[in-house]
Protein backbone atom coordinates (compact mmCIF):
# COMPACT_ATOMS: atom_id res chain seq x y z
CA UNK A 1 0.00 0.00 0.00
CA UNK A 2 1.08 3.91 -0.88
CA UNK A 3 1.00 6.25 1.65
CA UNK A 4 -1.01 9.71 -0.11
CA UNK A 5 0.27 12.94 -0.31
CA UNK A 6 -2.86 15.04 -1.14
CA UNK A 7 -3.90 18.72 -2.12
CA UNK A 8 -5.62 20.97 0.19
CA UNK A 9 -8.15 23.38 -2.14
CA UNK A 10 -8.63 26.81 -0.77
CA UNK A 11 -12.04 27.59 -1.97
CA UNK A 12 -13.41 30.78 -0.56
CA UNK A 13 -16.54 28.32 1.65
CA UNK A 14 -13.82 26.89 3.68
CA UNK A 15 -13.33 26.90 7.64
CA UNK A 16 -9.78 27.94 8.18
CA UNK A 17 -9.39 25.76 11.10
CA UNK A 18 -11.75 22.42 10.57
CA UNK A 19 -8.74 21.11 8.47
CA UNK A 20 -5.60 22.44 10.37
CA UNK A 21 -7.35 21.00 13.77
CA UNK A 22 -7.81 17.70 12.22
CA UNK A 23 -4.02 17.23 10.93
CA UNK A 24 -3.09 18.88 14.16
CA UNK A 25 -0.97 22.02 12.36
CA UNK A 26 -1.25 25.14 12.71
CA UNK A 27 -4.33 27.41 10.82
CA UNK A 28 -2.71 29.35 7.89
CA UNK A 29 -5.27 32.13 8.13
CA UNK A 30 -6.88 31.31 4.78
CA UNK A 31 -9.96 28.82 4.04
CA UNK A 32 -9.24 25.22 3.28
CA UNK A 33 -12.41 24.13 2.41
CA UNK A 34 -11.09 20.10 0.59
CA UNK A 35 -8.65 17.62 0.69
CA UNK A 36 -8.54 15.72 -2.15
CA UNK A 37 -7.36 11.47 -2.03
CA UNK A 38 -7.50 9.61 -5.33
CA UNK A 39 -7.12 10.20 -8.93
CA UNK A 40 -8.98 13.01 -10.15
CA UNK A 41 -6.90 14.82 -12.97
CA UNK A 42 -7.62 18.34 -11.27
CA UNK A 43 -5.22 17.28 -7.69
CA UNK A 44 -4.39 14.15 -7.96
CA UNK A 45 -2.85 12.72 -4.85
CA UNK A 46 0.47 11.31 -4.92
CA UNK A 47 2.42 8.36 -3.67
CA UNK A 48 6.64 7.98 -3.56
CA UNK A 49 6.78 4.04 -5.07
CA UNK A 50 9.74 2.39 -6.04
CA UNK A 51 10.94 1.88 -9.60
CA UNK A 52 11.00 -1.10 -11.77
CA UNK A 53 13.64 -2.44 -13.77
CA UNK A 54 17.28 -0.49 -13.75
CA UNK A 55 15.40 2.46 -11.90
CA UNK A 56 15.09 1.60 -8.52
CA UNK A 57 14.86 4.87 -6.80
CA UNK A 58 11.64 5.71 -4.91
CA UNK A 59 10.39 7.94 -6.89
CA UNK A 60 6.80 10.48 -6.59
CA UNK A 61 4.30 10.07 -8.81
CA UNK A 62 0.57 11.16 -9.39
CA UNK A 63 -1.69 8.53 -8.64
CA UNK A 64 -3.32 9.18 -11.81
CA UNK A 65 0.06 8.27 -14.01
CA UNK A 66 0.69 5.38 -11.78
CA UNK A 67 -3.36 4.08 -12.49
CA UNK A 68 -2.58 4.95 -16.18
CA UNK A 69 0.67 2.53 -16.51
CA UNK A 70 -1.35 -0.44 -15.85
CA UNK A 71 -4.99 0.00 -14.84
CA UNK A 72 -5.53 -3.71 -14.14
CA UNK A 73 -2.98 -4.17 -11.87
CA UNK A 74 -4.04 -0.92 -9.76
CA UNK A 75 -7.70 -1.20 -10.14
CA UNK A 76 -8.44 -5.02 -10.99
CA UNK A 77 -9.70 -6.56 -13.63
CA UNK A 78 -13.42 -6.43 -12.84
CA UNK A 79 -13.36 -2.84 -12.00
CA UNK A 80 -11.46 -2.01 -14.96
CA UNK A 81 -14.26 -4.00 -17.02
CA UNK A 82 -16.95 -2.07 -15.09
CA UNK A 83 -15.87 1.76 -14.53
CA UNK A 84 -12.77 1.17 -17.49
CA UNK A 85 -9.48 2.22 -16.26
CA UNK A 86 -9.67 5.41 -13.93
CA UNK A 87 -10.23 5.52 -10.21
CA UNK A 88 -14.01 5.56 -9.75
CA UNK A 89 -14.47 7.65 -6.91
CA UNK A 90 -12.93 10.56 -5.49
CA UNK A 91 -12.92 10.92 -1.62
CA UNK A 92 -12.59 14.14 0.51
CA UNK A 93 -12.44 16.13 3.62
CA UNK A 94 -14.98 18.67 3.30
CA UNK A 95 -14.61 21.51 5.92
CA UNK A 96 -17.68 24.50 5.33
CA UNK A 97 -17.27 27.53 7.07
CA UNK A 98 -19.67 29.08 4.74
CA UNK A 99 -22.84 28.07 2.82
CA UNK A 100 -21.80 26.05 -0.47
CA UNK A 101 -24.05 26.55 -3.79
CA UNK A 102 -27.59 25.01 -3.83
CA UNK A 103 -27.19 22.94 -6.61
CA UNK A 104 -27.82 19.45 -8.50
CA UNK A 105 -26.29 16.31 -10.22
CA UNK A 106 -27.38 14.75 -13.81
CA UNK A 107 -27.81 11.23 -14.07
CA UNK A 108 -25.53 9.10 -16.22
CA UNK A 109 -27.50 9.34 -19.22
CA UNK A 110 -27.95 12.98 -19.12
CA UNK A 111 -24.38 14.00 -18.30
CA UNK A 112 -23.51 12.21 -21.54
CA UNK A 113 -26.19 13.79 -23.60
CA UNK A 114 -24.87 17.38 -22.00
CA UNK A 115 -20.77 16.48 -22.30
CA UNK A 116 -22.07 15.53 -26.17
CA UNK A 117 -23.90 18.47 -26.80
CA UNK A 118 -21.15 21.15 -25.32
CA UNK A 119 -18.81 18.90 -26.89
CA UNK A 120 -20.39 19.35 -30.62
CA UNK A 121 -20.94 23.09 -30.22
CA UNK A 122 -17.29 23.65 -29.17
CA UNK A 123 -17.97 25.06 -26.02
CA UNK A 124 -14.39 25.34 -24.40
CA UNK A 125 -14.02 23.26 -21.40
CA UNK A 126 -12.86 25.98 -18.91
CA UNK A 127 -15.61 28.22 -20.27
CA UNK A 128 -17.26 29.78 -17.17
CA UNK A 129 -21.21 28.85 -18.83
CA UNK A 130 -19.55 24.91 -19.51
CA UNK A 131 -21.60 23.12 -17.63
CA UNK A 132 -20.73 19.79 -18.27
CA UNK A 133 -17.19 18.76 -17.72
CA UNK A 134 -17.28 15.25 -18.22
CA UNK A 135 -19.72 12.25 -19.23
CA UNK A 136 -20.31 10.77 -16.01
CA UNK A 137 -22.55 11.16 -13.23
CA UNK A 138 -21.95 12.50 -9.76
CA UNK A 139 -23.76 10.95 -6.99
CA UNK A 140 -22.45 11.34 -3.54
CA UNK A 141 -22.29 10.57 0.38
CA UNK A 142 -21.23 13.01 3.03
CA UNK A 143 -20.35 11.48 6.06
CA UNK A 144 -20.40 14.06 9.60
CA UNK A 145 -17.21 14.01 11.88
CA UNK A 146 -18.40 17.37 13.72
CA UNK A 147 -22.39 18.80 13.55
CA UNK A 148 -23.16 19.12 10.49
CA UNK A 149 -25.94 21.13 8.60
CA UNK A 150 -27.38 21.40 4.98
CA UNK A 151 -30.19 21.22 2.74
CA UNK A 152 -31.10 18.22 1.22
CA UNK A 153 -34.12 18.08 -0.75
CA UNK A 154 -37.70 19.42 -1.64
CA UNK A 155 -40.18 20.05 1.62
CA UNK A 156 -43.23 18.90 0.89
CA UNK A 157 -44.86 22.40 -1.13
CA UNK A 158 -47.56 22.63 1.84
CA UNK A 159 -44.92 23.10 3.91
CA UNK A 160 -42.32 24.93 1.88
CA UNK A 161 -45.37 27.74 2.39
CA UNK A 162 -45.68 27.50 5.74
CA UNK A 163 -42.22 27.94 5.94
CA UNK A 164 -42.51 31.58 3.54
CA UNK A 165 -45.72 32.31 5.62
CA UNK A 166 -43.39 32.34 9.14
CA UNK A 167 -41.25 34.93 7.82
CA UNK A 168 -43.89 37.18 7.12
CA UNK A 169 -42.93 38.88 4.03
CA UNK A 170 -45.24 40.20 1.55
CA UNK A 171 -42.90 39.40 -1.47
CA UNK A 172 -43.05 35.77 -0.46
CA UNK A 173 -46.94 35.28 -0.75
CA UNK A 174 -47.48 34.81 -4.64
CA UNK A 175 -44.84 31.80 -4.06
CA UNK A 176 -46.84 30.44 -1.25
CA UNK A 177 -49.98 30.59 -2.88
CA UNK A 178 -48.63 28.68 -5.92
CA UNK A 179 -47.14 26.43 -3.46
CA UNK A 180 -50.73 25.63 -1.94
CA UNK A 181 -52.82 25.65 -5.63
CA UNK A 182 -50.88 23.38 -7.64
CA UNK A 183 -49.99 19.61 -7.56
CA UNK A 184 -47.18 18.89 -5.75
CA UNK A 185 -44.47 18.23 -9.43
CA UNK A 186 -46.16 22.16 -10.68
CA UNK A 187 -46.01 23.67 -7.80
CA UNK A 188 -42.20 23.03 -6.81
CA UNK A 189 -41.58 23.43 -10.54
CA UNK A 190 -42.95 26.53 -10.93
CA UNK A 191 -42.36 28.41 -7.50
CA UNK A 192 -38.71 27.87 -8.58
CA UNK A 193 -38.87 28.79 -11.98
CA UNK A 194 -40.08 32.00 -10.94
CA UNK A 195 -37.48 32.51 -8.29
CA UNK A 196 -34.67 32.11 -10.53
CA UNK A 197 -36.29 34.22 -13.45
CA UNK A 198 -37.71 37.47 -11.11
CA UNK A 199 -36.71 40.54 -11.22
CA UNK A 200 -32.78 40.70 -10.05
CA UNK A 201 -33.68 43.84 -7.85
CA UNK A 202 -37.16 42.59 -6.65
CA UNK A 203 -35.17 39.61 -5.43
CA UNK A 204 -32.43 41.47 -3.74
CA UNK A 205 -35.17 43.59 -1.52
CA UNK A 206 -36.97 40.12 -1.05
CA UNK A 207 -34.12 38.36 -0.11
CA UNK A 208 -32.96 41.16 2.64
CA UNK A 209 -36.35 41.04 4.13
CA UNK A 210 -36.15 37.17 4.19
CA UNK A 211 -32.88 37.81 6.00
CA UNK A 212 -34.20 40.02 8.27
CA UNK A 213 -37.03 38.03 9.17
CA UNK A 214 -35.03 35.23 9.58
CA UNK A 215 -32.43 36.21 11.86
CA UNK A 216 -34.98 37.79 14.36
CA UNK A 217 -37.23 34.42 14.53
CA UNK A 218 -33.66 32.58 14.58
CA UNK A 219 -33.77 28.80 15.60
CA UNK A 220 -34.12 27.17 11.99
CA UNK A 221 -34.04 30.28 10.63
CA UNK A 222 -31.12 31.52 11.40
CA UNK A 223 -29.46 29.34 8.47
CA UNK A 224 -31.17 31.08 5.78
CA UNK A 225 -30.16 34.56 8.00
CA UNK A 226 -26.14 33.21 7.35
CA UNK A 227 -26.82 31.86 3.91
CA UNK A 228 -28.32 36.02 3.05
CA UNK A 229 -24.46 37.72 4.96
CA UNK A 230 -22.80 35.18 2.82
CA UNK A 231 -25.04 35.96 -0.84
CA UNK A 232 -26.67 39.50 -0.50
CA UNK A 233 -29.12 39.78 -3.05
CA UNK A 234 -29.35 35.96 -4.00
CA UNK A 235 -32.15 34.10 -5.51
CA UNK A 236 -30.40 30.95 -3.90
CA UNK A 237 -31.57 32.71 0.19
CA UNK A 238 -35.31 32.17 -1.29
CA UNK A 239 -35.30 29.20 -3.04
CA UNK A 240 -33.62 27.18 -0.06
CA UNK A 241 -36.68 27.61 1.70
CA UNK A 242 -38.21 24.87 -0.61
CA UNK A 243 -35.55 22.42 0.39
CA UNK A 244 -35.32 20.33 3.65
CA UNK A 245 -33.13 21.94 6.23
CA UNK A 246 -31.08 18.94 7.78
CA UNK A 247 -28.38 18.59 10.74
CA UNK A 248 -26.09 15.63 11.09
CA UNK A 249 -24.43 14.52 14.04
CA UNK A 250 -21.02 13.00 13.81
CA UNK A 251 -21.23 9.34 12.09
CA UNK A 252 -24.67 10.53 10.53
CA UNK A 253 -24.46 10.77 6.96
CA UNK A 254 -26.73 12.02 3.96
CA UNK A 255 -26.93 10.41 -0.04
CA UNK A 256 -27.51 12.89 -2.31
CA UNK A 257 -28.62 11.32 -5.77
CA UNK A 258 -29.05 12.78 -9.18
CA UNK A 259 -31.88 15.26 -9.65
CA UNK A 260 -31.96 16.09 -5.94
CA UNK A 261 -31.08 19.75 -5.02
CA UNK A 262 -28.64 20.25 -2.05
CA UNK A 263 -25.91 22.56 -0.47
CA UNK A 264 -23.94 22.42 2.95
CA UNK A 265 -24.03 25.07 5.39
CA UNK A 266 -21.05 24.24 7.83
CA UNK A 267 -19.16 21.35 9.24
CA UNK A 268 -16.07 19.05 8.92
CA UNK A 269 -17.09 15.93 7.14
CA UNK A 270 -16.30 12.55 4.66
CA UNK A 271 -17.28 13.05 1.26
CA UNK A 272 -17.14 10.55 -1.58
CA UNK A 273 -18.66 10.82 -5.11
CA UNK A 274 -18.30 9.72 -8.49
CA UNK A 275 -15.39 10.65 -10.36
CA UNK A 276 -17.20 13.53 -12.04
CA UNK A 277 -17.45 17.90 -12.30
CA UNK A 278 -20.84 17.86 -13.24
CA UNK A 279 -22.47 20.66 -11.22
CA UNK A 280 -26.06 22.75 -12.15
CA UNK A 281 -26.01 25.34 -9.65
CA UNK A 282 -29.47 27.12 -7.92
CA UNK A 283 -28.27 29.91 -6.38
CA UNK A 284 -25.76 30.95 -3.14
CA UNK A 285 -23.12 31.51 -5.97
CA UNK A 286 -21.48 34.11 -8.15
CA UNK A 287 -21.28 31.21 -10.50
CA UNK A 288 -22.76 30.62 -13.72
CA UNK A 289 -26.76 29.48 -13.69
CA UNK A 290 -27.94 27.91 -16.75
CA UNK A 291 -31.58 27.98 -15.56
CA UNK A 292 -33.53 25.90 -18.47
CA UNK A 293 -30.81 22.94 -18.16
CA UNK A 294 -31.22 23.21 -14.11
CA UNK A 295 -35.03 22.87 -14.74
CA UNK A 296 -34.11 19.95 -16.78
CA UNK A 297 -32.40 18.18 -14.63
CA UNK A 298 -33.96 19.00 -11.37
CA UNK A 299 -36.36 15.79 -10.15
CA UNK A 300 -39.03 17.98 -8.68
CA UNK A 301 -40.82 15.81 -6.06
CA UNK A 302 -40.95 15.57 -2.37
CA UNK A 303 -38.49 14.01 -0.68
CA UNK A 304 -37.16 12.89 3.08
CA UNK A 305 -33.33 13.64 3.49
CA UNK A 306 -33.35 10.06 4.64
CA UNK A 307 -30.33 10.33 7.03
CA UNK A 308 -28.21 7.22 6.94
CA UNK A 309 -26.20 5.38 10.27
CA UNK A 310 -24.16 2.46 9.32
CA UNK A 311 -25.08 -0.94 9.41
CA UNK A 312 -22.31 -3.29 11.48
CA UNK A 313 -21.16 -6.39 10.47
CA UNK A 314 -19.28 -9.37 12.27
CA UNK A 315 -15.66 -8.38 11.49
CA UNK A 316 -16.69 -4.39 13.33
CA UNK A 317 -17.13 -2.49 9.77
CA UNK A 318 -19.77 0.04 9.71
CA UNK A 319 -21.15 -0.08 5.80
CA UNK A 320 -22.96 3.05 4.72
CA UNK A 321 -25.45 1.30 2.25
CA UNK A 322 -26.07 3.30 -1.12
CA UNK A 323 -27.93 2.37 -4.58
CA UNK A 324 -24.66 3.41 -6.56
CA UNK A 325 -21.75 0.98 -7.27
CA UNK A 326 -19.09 4.15 -7.97
CA UNK A 327 -18.14 3.68 -4.45
CA UNK A 328 -18.54 2.13 -1.12
CA UNK A 329 -17.60 4.10 2.07
CA UNK A 330 -17.19 2.08 5.21
CA UNK A 331 -15.66 3.06 9.02
CA UNK A 332 -14.08 0.88 11.48
CA UNK A 333 -13.49 2.22 14.88
CA UNK A 334 -10.53 -0.20 15.93
CA UNK A 335 -10.18 -0.97 19.81
CA UNK A 336 -6.99 -1.18 21.86
CA UNK A 337 -6.25 -4.99 21.55
CA UNK A 338 -8.47 -6.29 19.14
CA UNK A 339 -7.21 -8.75 16.54
CA UNK A 340 -6.17 -7.03 13.35
CA UNK A 341 -8.68 -6.83 10.38
CA UNK A 342 -7.79 -7.94 7.04
CA UNK A 343 -8.91 -5.78 4.46
CA UNK A 344 -7.37 -7.39 1.18
CA UNK A 345 -10.24 -6.95 -1.99
CA UNK A 346 -10.04 -7.53 -5.56
CA UNK A 347 -10.83 -3.66 -5.96
CA UNK A 348 -8.65 -0.41 -5.05
CA UNK A 349 -9.22 1.12 -1.55
CA UNK A 350 -8.45 4.47 -0.11
CA UNK A 351 -8.08 4.12 3.50
CA UNK A 352 -8.48 7.82 5.48
CA UNK A 353 -7.39 7.68 9.40
CA UNK A 354 -9.89 10.33 11.38
CA UNK A 355 -8.65 9.76 15.04
CA UNK A 356 -6.45 7.67 17.22
CA UNK A 357 -3.33 6.04 15.51
CA UNK A 358 -3.79 3.07 14.02
CA UNK A 359 -1.91 1.12 11.47
CA UNK A 360 -2.55 -0.31 7.82
CA UNK A 361 0.22 -2.66 7.68
CA UNK A 362 3.40 -0.77 8.75
CA UNK A 363 2.36 2.79 8.05
CA UNK A 364 1.22 4.53 11.02
CA UNK A 365 -1.49 7.20 10.80
CA UNK A 366 -2.24 10.29 12.45
CA UNK A 367 -5.26 11.71 11.99
CA UNK A 368 -5.81 13.15 8.09
CA UNK A 369 -3.21 10.54 6.91
CA UNK A 370 -4.78 7.94 4.45
CA UNK A 371 -3.35 5.48 1.95
CA UNK A 372 -3.91 3.85 -1.84
CA UNK A 373 -4.01 -0.20 -1.28
CA UNK A 374 -4.17 -1.40 -5.27
CA UNK A 375 -6.63 -4.55 -5.79
CA UNK A 376 -5.81 -7.68 -4.39
CA UNK A 377 -2.74 -6.15 -2.42
CA UNK A 378 -2.75 -7.50 1.28
CA UNK A 379 -4.63 -4.40 3.98
CA UNK A 380 -4.52 -5.18 7.43
CA UNK A 381 -5.33 -2.54 9.53
CA UNK A 382 -4.48 -2.59 13.84
CA UNK A 383 -4.02 -0.39 16.67
CA UNK A 384 -6.45 1.89 17.85
CA UNK A 385 -8.73 4.85 16.10
CA UNK A 386 -11.23 5.58 13.84
CA UNK A 387 -10.82 4.58 9.92
CA UNK A 388 -12.56 5.51 6.70
CA UNK A 389 -12.78 2.75 4.00
CA UNK A 390 -13.26 3.42 0.58
CA UNK A 391 -14.26 0.93 -2.44
CA UNK A 392 -15.66 0.19 -5.49
CA UNK A 393 -18.91 -2.46 -6.13
CA UNK A 394 -17.42 -4.56 -8.74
Amino acid sequence: MDRLSNTVRPYAWGSTTAIPNLLGVAPTGEPQAEMWMGAHPGAPSRITRTGTGTDTAPAEQALTDVIAADPARELGRPAVEKFGPRLPFLLKLLAAGAPLSLQVHPDLAQAQEGYADEERRSVPIDAPHRVYKDANHKPELICALTPFDGLCGFRRPVEAAEAMEALGVDSLKPYADLLRAHPEEAALREVLTAILTADPAQMAETVTAVAAAAERIGGSYAPYARAAHHFPGDAGVVAALLLNYVQLQPGEALFLDAGVPHAYFGGLGVEIMANSDNVLRCGLTPKHIDVPELLRIVRFEATDPGILRPEASPSGEELYETPVDEFRLSRFDLSPGAAPVDLAAATPQILLCTAGAPKAGELGLVPGDSVFVPAGEKAEVSGTGTLFRATVVA
